[in-house]
């Protein structure tokens, strides 16, 4: 879908019953590949996601100066690893709206010899890196915010490896943070031991940090639960890397299976993954639906009639889904409140203020605070969904037009930020979602 279109999510009219194929993890590819460039040898990524954040990630190495090719056909990456040199000694690179490629190609271009600049989008520059340039300059890298803002753009100058060792970061803001340092923590002359100071955000996603560098070969451990350390002289393997399947986006048809009382089955989500997201499953299980989860995929039933209980939940974790649960708000039996969540101001859009916006525009009864909102269901009122430039907007509030008529979602094409296909996929599991043109879209 372009950018600019409006489409129209039409009630299904009958449980969902489908097996959904969704693309390889965006956070699992965006990582397999700095690992894959600081490899001593050639790696491949399996089941790799092709979206403007991987293109991004994509580009920016080939500016860096390394060598990789993409065969969509497969989903196959192939990445020739430099053994944690950085080819190019000056290089302007451009992330578009990609958090993560902003906070993983920072710390890899630490390790290079030269000046090398990251910009963004104008939202890019709204969101905060200092913490990341901070704890850089405790390991002896010169990294900066050139406008003084805190936020991109970036300027670093490095002399090879950088000393490392100790160093203290904010962990409130990103997790990004703290996983970009881990990826490089190896690579450094003194290895890194890592402070993480203030409230702990996406905990899973260091974890998941942790565990992929582990499977390729450098190992970084909690020494405490506020102090992790990589020691050096540790180096990625190459070979092949086989991506899971992404749980966020897996999420929102789960989501649907939720309202419409149906079943979804995603593959490619094993037992043991290690993406933090599928603590997403927890929620729907409390509020009445049933989870398989097996070797090798993830099964949600919803209860009949999609008749979901309200509740409170925690989602310092994942910040992600709380779009998600937003959506399923208007069909619960009593509240939803979603807590813990400041770091969604500072996403892609303020994503608080956004659900909340978009939610009382469906008719819903919202309050919000600084960290927290909160949704008493109301009857669904026929609406434009905006979605603010942010592809989990238009995909978490598409689940809404299930089952309530007059459902639209303005700028569809959004989601090709980490899953350009997913029009596609959720009209191949039954979903009619039709293009309208601007006259009609209201």
């Amino acid at each position: 879908m372009a950018r600019g279109e409006v489409v129209e999510v039409r009630p299904l009219g009958r449980p969902i019953d489908a097996e959904v194929p969704v693309p390889g993890s965006k956070s699992m590819t965006n990582r397999a590949l700095v690992m894959a460039v600081l490899a001593d040898c050639e790696s491949s990524i399996e089941n790799a996601l092709t979206s403007d954040d991987t293109d991004r990630m994509t580009a920016a190495l080939t500016g860096l100066g390394f060598e990789l090719s993409s065969d969509q056909d497969s989903a196959t990456m192939r990445v020739v690893g430099r053994g944690g040199l950085v080819p190019a000694d000056r290089a302007e690179l451009n992330v578009g709206a990609s958090g993560t490629c902003a906070r993983f190609l920072t710390a890899l271009a630490a390790l290079g010899r030269g000046e090398y600049t990251l910009d963004g989008v104008p939202r890019m520059r709204e969101r905060p890196i200092e913490p990341l340039l901070a704890a850089l300059r405790q390991l002896g890298v010169d990294a900066v915010a050139t406008l003084g803002t805190g936020c991109l753009p970036v300027r670093l100058r490095g002399s090879g490896a950088p000393a490392g060792g100790a160093a203290a970061i904010d962990a409130s803001v990103s997790s990004q943070f703290v996983s970009a340092l881990l990826m490089v923590g190896s690579y450094l002359e003194q290895g890194l031991t890592l402070r993480l100071d203030g409230s702990i955000v996406s905990r899973p996603y260091i974890d998941m940090t942790l565990q992929q560098m582990g499977r390729t070969g450098v190992v970084g451990d909690w020494l405490d639960d506020r102090t992790l350390r990589v020691a050096p002289g540790q180096r990625y393997r190459g070979g092949a890397q086989v991506m899971e399947s992404d749980a966020s986006n897996a999420s929102y048809f789960f989501a649907a299976a939720a309202v419409t009382g149906g079943r979804v089955r995603v593959a490619r989500l094993p037992a043991d993954s290690i993406q933090g997201d599928l603590a997403l499953l927890d929620v729907l299980e409390r509020m009445g639906c049933q989870v398989e989860r097996g070797a090798d995929a993830v099964e949600v039933r919803g209860p009949a009639g999609g008749r979901l209980r309200g509740l409170s939940v925690d989602a310092n974790a994942i910040p992600d889904m709380a779009q998600t649960i937003a959506a399923l708000a208007p069909f619960v039996e009593g509240p939803i409140e979603v807590r813990d969540v400041a770091s969604m101001r500072v996403k892609e859009t303020d994503r608080i203020a956004a659900v909340v916006a978009e939610l009382r525009r469906l008719g819903q009864d919202v309050e919000e605070g600084p960290d927290w909102f909160r949704v008493s269901p109301r009857p669904i009122r026929p609406a434009t969904v905006r979605t603010y430039d942010d592809h989990r907007m238009a995909m978490a509030f598409s689940i809404v037009g299930l089952r309530a008529p007059g459902l639209r979602i303005a700028d569809p094409g959004c989601t090709g930020k980490t899953f350009p296909t997913y029009w596609d996929v959720l009209g191949g599991a039954g979903v009619e979602v039709v293009r309208l043109s601007p006259a009609l879209a209201g």
